[in-house]
């Protein structure tokens, strides 16, 4: 199934099924008012929207209109959780041999994690208002997956059980923050700021053989004011999904909508490109003795779409945004 969030007066917006190809949809808050709601009463939820899901397809649903995913919230404008992890080892990696730092001794079998902000995700089309250019804004492409009820103390097994749906994100990211913030050894506050999400969430099923071993197997086409930037495959990653959730959950339960994110899609073979403006800086660092390229300013746009194997459009629809200055 592929679900949206359509902007409303509500918070948790107004649900909609979505059609496979992604040109037609329905409200299907008559069904549940909202996603949140939809995955938190999964079990009973779901055979009523797989048959709504199934009847658009067929275009047996009179009420259908055409989709447009600028009128979209992020699938979750708010969520009870968001742990965001750094499960490709490539990009921490070349962090470390960028800034001569050792590496953390375990990260290759315990994966790095940090619980970001989940109370105001942006929608794929919105505007992202941020307060300075100074404080080094980037971008950040990666994958993500909703869960429903996680126990504490779930084997990675158990939890990929509890993935109900599939997302793309863009971990928006001030880089000039951050070191402080990490030196403080209480993690991220101000260096990140609300997370964006592309228009539509979708059951693991509809990636086909692009979801496998707990991973999504897409390339992450990303463009910077028009001109590409990289398309790293999400294959790549060092921790399944499963496995993420599973550390997330070693100590506390996981709520039904709770979001854990892969970290920067980030590949060894660096014809790739990279998802996200650090990982760049670092490489030129490398082979250059320095950083060449700035980090964004306002004005600027980035566009994020996964694309199957073959080249065609993948499941989530595309993220196309703007850095502009907030008011103050």
């Amino acid at each position: 199934m592929k679900f949206a969030t359509l902007n409303s007066e509500v918070a948790d917006g107004r649900l909609l099924v979505v059609s496979r190809n992604l040109q037609q949809a329905v409200d299907a808050s008559a069904t549940v008012p909202s996603l949140h709601e939809a995955v938190r009463r999964w079990d009973s939820c779901a055979p009523a929207l797989e048959a709504l899901y199934k009847r658009l397809n067929a275009g047996g649903c009179a009420d259908a209109f055409p989709f447009g995913a600028e009128k979209c919230a992020a699938p979750l404008p708010r969520a009870p959780q968001w742990c965001d992890a750094s499960a490709f080892l490539n990009h921490g990696r070349l962090m470390e041999r960028a800034f001569n730092t050792q590496p953390i001794p375990d990260s290759d079998t315990i994966p790095l994690m940090y619980q970001g902000a989940s109370d105001d995700f942006l929608g794929p089309h919105a505007d992202v208002p941020l307060p300075n250019e100074a404080d080094g804004i980037d971008f950040e492409g990666e994958f993500g997956v909703i869960v429903g009820p996680v126990p504490m103390g779930a084997t990675a097994e158990q939890a990929g059980q509890a993935i109900r749906l599939v997302v793309q994100i863009n971990d928006w990211s001030l880089r000039v923050l951050g070191p402080r913030e990490m030196r403080t050894g209480f993690g991220f506050l101000q260096a990140k700021p609300s997370c964006s999400f592309a228009p539509v969430a979708v059951t693991p099923d509809e990636l086909g053989d692009a979801w496998r071993d707990g991973r999504v197997h897409l390339r992450l086409h990303v463009t910077w004011n028009g001109k590409r930037f990289g398309e790293p495959h999400g294959g790549e990653m060092n921790f399944s999904f499963g496995q993420l959730i599973a550390h997330a959950a070693r100590t506390r339960r996981l709520a039904p909508g709770t979001i854990v994110g892969s970290g920067t899609v980030s590949n060894v073979d660096r014809a790739a490109g990279s998802a996200c403006i650090a990982e760049r800086r670092v490489i030129e660092m490398i082979d250059l003795g320095q950083a060449e390229t700035g980090f964004m300013r306002f004005g600027d746009r980035v566009r994020m779409q996964a694309r199957f194997a073959d080249g065609t459009e993948g499941p989530f629809g595309a993220m196309d945004q703007r850095v502009v200055e907030s008011a103050r």
